[in-house]
């Protein structure tokens, strides 16, 4: 199995290309936002813990969310491997990762990282809001803090990453389409 981290600043188009690589390479998508809402909505035991976690005004604790990505993994047949986006956050979210894995025989094998120019961030935010109505997409004060945030939790991750020599940068600009062909050739070397 092969697994990648999919990781860009607000605005950089990772959820949009996930879907689509992952549908590519027979990857599954894995998405923990989307999962803590799957788990929740399917009142299972994992969700009820995590609903009542999150009812507090709680972040979920990341052995949480291992154990739930976990039990994804162990449920998951018939893939080439997982496509994770925008997960892990942190170095310490990074190393439990890598863990939950290697017991499992399996590793990180490769970080894409967007790289987008910051004017087209907002461009794209902004443009976003217009289509979803997503008002933390409309205010500039709110887009700034958003990618201020990214930059100070990814960076870490990315140095990370590039120690392990599983760093790939892979340019952000241009249509979906050219983005999407630029990460599916750094994914077929691996795949």
């Amino acid at each position: 199995m092969v697994n990648f981290l999919i990781f860009g600043p607000p605005g950089s188009g990772k959820g949009t290309q996930s879907v689509r690589l992952a549908e590519k390479f027979n990857l599954i998508h894995l998405s923990t936002g989307d999962m803590l809402r799957a788990e929740i909505t399917a009142g299972t035991e994992l969700g009820k813990k995590m609903s009542l976690i999150m009812s507090k005004g709680e972040l979920v604790p990341d052995e949480v969310v291992i154990e739930m990505i976990a039990y994804k993994i162990d449920n998951s047949k018939g893939s080439a491997g997982f496509l994770f986006d925008g997960f892990p956050r942190t170095v310490a979210q990074t190393i439990a990762l890598e863990k939950m894995l290697n017991v499992r025989g399996m590793k990180i094998d490769s970080m894409l990282v967007l790289d987008v120019d910051h004017d087209e961030l907002v461009k794209r935010l902004i443009a976003r809001a217009e289509l979803s109505g997503r008002p933390d997409d409309k205010d500039p004060a709110v887009i700034e803090n958003r990618i201020d945030v990214y930059k100070e939790k990814t960076e870490p991750i990315i140095n990370y990453c590039r120690e392990k020599g599983i760093y790939q940068p892979v340019k952000g600009m241009g249509t979906i389409e050219d983005i999407f062909k630029r990460l599916a050739d750094q994914m077929k070397e691996l795949i």
